[in-house]
């Protein structure tokens, strides 16, 4: 194990200290979970000018460094530009003070949805991970990017990157709260659930959620007006089953201003199924997005609305009553335990087995 240390830029300092705590679980030494606690290891300056520097603490000389990022939401309220320019400067504090290595470890990249190449228009996922390696970044970890063929946009020989699907945390938390035994999976889970995607495109995503539980899938086939961002005309049901009298569960990787949810929400409520539910990784919730989450609790057509805290979501609680935050920070902990340690990650990427899981809990 190289000597090592975990720290974070100002929007990631309070998810870092939960993963350092989580991480000390795996450590034996309490001298070696002192040395990896670095929440105050960099300090970042703002100048009158709205110029920014940031500082280096103690010496890394010769050590890997996790470094905890995010341009998303955060509790520290910094915006999304001056929190990349922040993670850009510290890349080049810590490159300058002789890290080993930098591992960039961001839940979720603000700009993944900026991947497509085929317009006139800068793609921000591109200049995001090129800037990181060429600044000096040797890894990038992150959880459910929105497509795969963004871990093609550097070259792996420069920057490594693992995308590590967040999904089974999620599978997991309905087991442990909603269906808890082998038997009510069988006999009420496969007969009365099913899993919806957004859209054509999430089909995939909301195909392996039902496959995880043994459950019927749903299509929701959108129609977008690519004249206007996050703008949707129509939405069609595809399901080979009734959905009359169903648990519906429709799955995203992300909500952002929940247009496309609220929408097929609407029209799923008129197919008169038992309740309708919402589960995604990460909760973007850009405006209007808690007022629409919001008015469709209200009306009952929301019963439930399960995400991850890879997204700073803690004040949204009161206002969506259904609201289900999931802990991510003890799968990032045995991330960063198998990358230090030169392990293999191939048990976080098995595929989700809501049977076995049951059956073995």
């Amino acid at each position: 194990m190289n000597p090592f240390i975990v720290c974070a830029t100002r929007s990631m300092r309070n998810y870092a200290s939960r993963v350092i705590e989580s991480l000390s679980k795996y450590l034996s030494f309490s001298k070696i979970k002192e040395q990896i606690n670095g929440l105050d290891l960099l300090n970042t300056d703002i100048f009158a000018d709205g110029e920014m520097e940031v500082s280096v603490n103690n010496s890394i000389r010769g050590r890997d460094v996790i470094l905890f990022s995010s341009s998303a939401r955060n509790d520290a309220g910094v915006d999304v530009e001056e929190a990349k320019i922040e993670l850009y400067h510290a890349v080049d504090a810590l490159m300058r003070c002789q890290a080993a290595r930098i591992i960039v470890f961001e839940p979720f990249i603000s700009c993944s949805r900026s991947d497509r190449t085929t317009r006139r228009s800068s793609v921000g996922l591109w200049v995001h991970l090129k800037t990181l390696s060429s600044l000096g970044v040797s890894h990038v970890v992150t959880f459910q990017l929105h497509s795969d063929k963004s871990k093609t946009m550097v070259d792996p020989a420069v920057c490594a990157i693992d995308d590590i699907p967040a999904t089974a945390l999620l599978k997991k938390h309905l087991c442990d709260n909603y269906i808890k035994t082998l038997d009510n999976l069988e006999q009420t889970v496969r007969n009365n659930w099913a899993f919806c995607s957004v859209d054509a495109g999430g089909e995939k995503l909301a195909r392996i959620f039902a496959n995880s539980f043994g459950a019927p899938l749903v299509v929701a086939h959108k129609q977008r007006d690519y004249s206007k961002p996050n703008t949707v005309e129509s939405i069609n049901i595809l399901s080979a089953e009734p959905v009359e009298g169903k648990c519906l569960w429709v799955v995203d990787d992300m909500i952002d201003t929940a247009g496309s949810a609220e929408k097929l929400i609407r029209v799923l409520a008129g197919f008169n199924p038992k309740e309708i539910n919402l589960i995604s990784v990460h909760s973007v919730f850009s405006s209007p997005a808690g007022e629409k989450l919001e008015a469709l609790s209200k009306e009952g057509k929301l019963n439930r609305l399960i995400v991850t805290d890879t997204v700073c979501c803690s004040s949204y609680k009161q206002g969506i009553p259904g609201l289900e935050i999931v802990k991510s920070s003890e799968l990032a902990s045995q991330i960063i335990k198998a990358i230090i340690n030169n392990e293999s990650m191939s048990k976080l990427l098995r595929p989700f087995d809501a049977s076995i899981y049951l059956r073995d809990k």
